[in-house]
């Protein structure tokens, strides 16, 4: 996947690939025939499940019988089968993060600790701005810190909201870059255009950078984070005085944000797929460009 820590769960056993031990070769299957199931295919039979998959029927057949006996699926049908009551528990036991800040927290510091600047995480809103809702401070005396928590800022200034706005749906971006943008600061793109070409690259790339475009003097690398509905929901950024982010380092540091970000992604339940598709529903069609 270009330009985005990630990618889709290679296939394995019988489905490609080498076979590995016995145990884990079952638990590769017993993935792969999760993976099925979808809101558009809620319940599968054995055929269908064992054509999607490339297992042959009496595997499937075993397979699901020891899943159902583990709460993995249940049968709704003689021979069809949907997800399980223990997918169903385990969504609903607390384990799993209940907000983008608990999926975002030990990968903000890790990345502070790496780069030794201010980390921002940004949600997207529902009115298409983004918000500040945590940061992992730098360690320097000079460095950046946010003051505007919560507060909701338009997202073509900036880097992290260009980060986001490179991936939400074409029709969003083309909403919002039709409204006249403010000139927060001297170097404030305020073009349309020149902010679609910046949007192209950020969804080539993974990334976005800004130079003093929001605030004076603060250089800022940023990277999206994607949930597990295929929807970018915020990113996380990088950002530090020019003094020591100049374009070379915030180039660099570009490798340790997507990386972080795709972790995030990651805990939210994001697949490079669902990535994928997030990316062409962002990029313009033909008729558009």
């Amino acid at each position: 996947m270009s330009g985005i820590q990630g990618t889709p769960p290679r296939s394995t056993g019988e489905v490609g690939g080498r076979a590995r031990g016995s145990g884990v070769q079952s638990i590769d299957r017993a993935v792969t025939i999760l993976r099925c199931f979808g809101p558009r295919s809620p319940e599968l039979g054995i055929s269908e499940i064992a054509r999607t998959t490339g297992l042959s029927t009496s595997t499937t057949h075993r397979l699901l019988a020891s899943m159902q006996h583990n709460g993995l699926v249940r049968q709704v049908a003689e021979r069809r089968y949907a997800l399980g009551p223990l997918l169903v528990q385990l969504a609903g036991s607390g384990a799993f993060p209940a907000s983008l800040r608990d999926a975002a927290l030990q990968a903000m510091r890790e990345l502070r600790d790496r780069s030794d600047e201010t980390v921002g995480l940004h949600e997207l809103l529902a009115s298409n701005k983004r918000a500040v809702v945590d940061q992992a401070e730098s360690h320097h005396a000079l460095r950046r810190t946010y003051t505007e928590l919560g507060e909701p800022i338009p997202l073509p200034h900036g880097a992290p909201g260009k980060a986001i706005l490179a991936f939400v749906p074409w029709e969003v971006s083309a909403e919002v870059l039709g409204e006249p943008i403010e000139a927060v600061t001297p170097a404030t793109i305020t073009d349309p255009d020149e902010l679609r070409a910046e949007l192209e690259r950020a969804r080539a790339d993974g990334f976005a950078m800004s130079f003093s475009e929001r605030t004076p003097g603060i250089h800022t690398v940023a990277a999206p984070i994607f949930d597990n509905r295929a929807r970018v929901v915020g990113c996380l950024s990088i950002s530090g005085p020019e003094v020591r982010m100049p374009r070379a380092r915030v180039e660099t540091l570009s490798i340790d944000v997507k990386r972080a970000a795709w972790q995030v992604s990651e805990v939210l339940g994001a697949t490079g797929e669902a990535v994928r598709r997030c990316r062409e529903h962002a990029a313009p069609s033909s008729a558009d460009r």
